[in-house]
């Protein structure tokens, strides 16, 4: 397309995609950058615990409890707040990928139907409303079937390439959550490291108790440490469990919405386009 057709562009990908307005290699369909959600996650990694080191938090149980449990605390937060940016930046391009589905890309004057003699039309059609169809699911199943039917001239095929593409596009969507389902299998993994080491510190600091201390006083006093070793032990294994649970409550409400509308693309193609060859058929 060019530049003066993506001017006149009702979906323009190159523009519009959150990604390339960040100035970033956008992923495909509903896909996210792995580096800029990383670096993302990171900016806000530092800002929660920026806002833990101010006046009104410094000290409080939930500041000791995300920076006095260990290191594993700290990539636990990380990978919560990277899964949230992978998550909302997986939403915001859904919702354009849904934008797809309100433009009309078939003629519509009574009685037209697809034919070997109109396809031209409806995908000169496509290529006007959108900078580059390949990147929208809709979009890219139309121009896959009609460019098949206008080569091969095979109407009875359509529906075929239609339902091969929408399996390709459903294994695409499921690839583009590896790198949640990674996360959200590491998080609980690492709190299950901090409460081992926090029993490990407990533990250890309980032995040197019984053989150093001589009285209550000093019973007391070194039991501090063992305290403080049970606390990184749960606190830990709490903050991991939370995580994960909420990023995998987000993940699973998120693809519901993506399947609604894999589903809604598919209604699309066939009411719009295999429904068509149907009444040119007869």
């Amino acid at each position: 397309m060019s530049e003066r057709d993506q001017e006149h562009a009702i979906l323009d990908w190159g523009r519009c995609d959150i990604e390339q307005r960040l100035w970033f290699p956008g992923g495909r369909y509903t896909s996210v950058n792995g580096l800029l959600t990383g670096l993302l996650a990171l900016l806000l990694t530092g800002g929660f615990y920026g806002l833990l080191a101010t006046p009104w938090l410094r000290g409080t149980t939930i500041d000791l409890m995300f920076t006095q449990r260990g290191p594993t605390q700290h990539a636990t937060v990380l990978l919560f707040f990277w899964c949230l940016v992978i998550l909302a930046m997986k939403w915001s391009k859904l919702r354009f990928q849904r934008r797809a589905l309100d433009v009309s890309v078939i003629p519509s004057e009574a009685g037209f139907v697809i034919s070997t003699a109109t396809v031209d039309r409806v995908l000169d059609r496509i290529n006007d409303v959108v900078d580059d169809p390949r990147n929208f699911i809709l979009f890219n199943r139309l121009v896959i079937a009609l460019a098949n039917l206008r080569n091969l001239g095979r109407v009875a095929d359509l529906d075929d390439v239609i339902q091969a593409q929408a399996s390709q596009d459903e294994a695409a969507v499921e690839t583009s959550y590896s790198l949640l389902q990674g996360f959200v299998w590491a998080i609980p993994v690492l709190g299950f490291i901090g409460t081992v080491l926090g029993l490990s510190e407990a533990i250890g600091q309980f032995s040197g108790v019984l053989g150093s201390a001589k009285d209550v006083s000093q019973i007391s006093s070194a039991l501090k440490g063992v305290t403080a070793g049970l606390a990184t032990a749960f606190d830990t294994t709490l903050v991991a469990l939370v995580a994960a649970l909420i990023v995998q409550l987000l993940m699973t409400l998120m693809r519901k919405h993506e399947e609604e509308f894999l589903d809604a693309a598919m209604e699309f193609a066939l009411r719009h386009v295999v429904g068509r060859l149907r009444v040119a058929a007869e």
